[in-house]
């Protein structure tokens, strides 16, 4: 399912990420990897707010839907 469906409040693994390479890297940097945990924390208006690590991060519903968590 796409990001910005998960359930708030509940930890999820990133199964695959739609987006081109420039993208990917860009995600990869901020800590959002395939196999890697994200947890939303909130989602509000155009943006999802997530926890990646021990940070927040705001992706816009764009990106956020292009990330399949399971």
């Amino acid at each position: 399912m796409p990001l910005v469906l998960a359930p708030i409040g509940q930890e999820v693994t990133i199964v695959k990420i739609v987006a081109d390479d420039k993208t990917k890297k860009h995600l990869s940097n901020l800590g959002v990897l395939v196999q890697g945990t994200i947890t939303v924390l909130s989602a509000s208006g155009g943006s999802t707010v997530c926890r990646v690590k021990e940070g927040r991060l705001a992706l816009d519903r764009n990106i956020a839907s292009h990330i399949y968590v399971g």
